[in-house]
């Protein structure tokens, strides 16, 4: 598989550019990376969203893509196994005594809107770039592995629940806060991961990363890899890959976030092969983002060998201690519906495109003194998880 970002690192690193200025190299990788705008949006939270022609997106710089037809929605969606199933859900936010929460927005869509044929594309900065530790590795995450059961991943810390099997697709449901990173490039998510193999992911979610986004607002992200993140993938659309159809959605835009013991926003996740073009499809609340083509991949072309849906954060272990970087609300499990963070209303596709409820979750909480999973089964909820914590305490020193 060719490398992603070799588009990228063309700009700095083939004969013709190898005298290129460190300021040249900059500004040469951002005119690559922010394509030509119809419009541009200046949103509440800083970001300039830049509306892009649909055929202009970066996934068009992919080898493999170059002569790609771009599919506008999915032929087939997942169906369930039984409409009435209560455990699989119902694309509502409900909460724990079956009331509604909130839906979300993202904060952009307060001053301004993408026209039909374009998606939005949150710009590339120059500071942007020079807060990395390179411009090859702008976007991608650095020092990781695919999380596997029983296994350390560098300074990678977790608390996911997970399932093994054929699987097609996964849907759930997170409800969104802005946890406190203690480091700048530390970071703390709740995602879906789809794994193939040991080599592959497709991974959907929030994150607060200051590292990336020069902030810390949470925010809607998007990866992938298929080679355990040694070369290819990245964040959002910073690499070539994923095909964006949706002109409502920025990948990397900020959300409103829940608050301890009050409203809780929640964002609903599905992504699924669809069985004839095998494309992986992403879907948020009732938008249909875009895919992943199949042909970026091998172990995905075919199926998925795990899903796993929790909490990560990023442990430099400054001065010697363990990071006070919170996962989920910062708070543990115990704490409960408003105050710790969830994963509910879980669900996995079959071979027959076909969305059931996984009644038993294995998991995975490497410092369960520092963060926490507490998983059950629930009327409303389904199949569901309490995660997180708040780093460092007494008993995580």
């Amino acid at each position: 598989m060719m490398l992603l970002l070799l588009s990228v690192t063309r700009y700095c690193c083939v004969d013709s550019n190898r005298f290129l200025s460190s300021e040249e190299k900059v500004e040469a990788a951002l005119k690559h990376l922010n394509k030509p705008p119809v419009k541009s949006i200046k949103s509440t939270d800083g970001d300039i969203i830049d509306c892009v022609h649909i055929s202009h997106q970066p996934a068009f710089d992919h080898p493999l893509l170059k002569n790609h037809t771009i599919k506008m929605r999915p032929t087939y969606n997942p169906k369930r196994l039984n409409k009435n199933d209560i455990n699989v859900s119902s694309m509502m936010n409900t909460s724990k005594d079956g009331s509604s929460s909130s839906y979300v927005t993202q904060l952009w869509h307060t001053n301004g809107k993408c026209p039909k044929g374009t998606i939005p594309i949150r710009r590339t900065k120059k500071e942007d770039l020079l807060r990395g530790n390179s411009i090859e590795g702008f976007g991608k995450k650095k020092n990781v592995s695919i999380a596997q059961p029983n296994t350390i991943n560098s300074n990678h810390e977790y608390a996911i629940a997970y399932t093994n099997g054929e699987f097609y697709g996964t849907q759930a449901t997170l409800n969104l806060w802005n946890p406190y990173v203690q480091e700048s490039n530390e970071f703390s998510l709740a995602q879906i991961w789809i794994v193939g193999g040991s080599l592959e992911t497709i991974e959907v979610g929030w994150q607060v990363y200051p590292g990336l986004y020069g902030d810390t607002n949470t925010r809607l992200f998007i990866y992938w890899t298929n080679d355990d993140y040694q070369t290819t993938g990245c964040y959002n659309l910073k690499c070539s890959g994923f095909i964006q159809t949706n002109n409502r959605i920025a990948l990397g835009g900020s959300f409103s976030t829940s608050q301890i013991g009050g409203t809780q926003n929640a964002i609903t996740l599905l992504v699924w092969k669809e069985p004839k073009t095998e494309n992986w499809w992403l879907q948020l609340q009732n938008e249909i983002v875009g895919y992943w083509p199949s042909s970026l991949f091998s172990y995905l072309s075919v199926s998925a060998s795990q899903i796993h849906w929790g909490g990560e954060v990023v442990n430099l272990g400054t001065g010697g201690h363990h990071t006070s970087t919170d996962m989920g609300s910062g708070l543990f499990p115990i704490e409960g519906y408003t105050k710790a963070s969830y994963i509910r209303n879980i669900g996995t596709v079959d071979a027959f495109n076909t969305l059931t409820t996984p009644t038993v979750l294995s998991v995975v909480h490497d410092q369960y003194n520092c963060y926490d999973i507490s998983t059950g089964i629930d009327a409303n909820w389904g199949s569901y998880f309490y995660f997180g914590g708040p780093g460092r305490n007494v008993n995580c020193p």
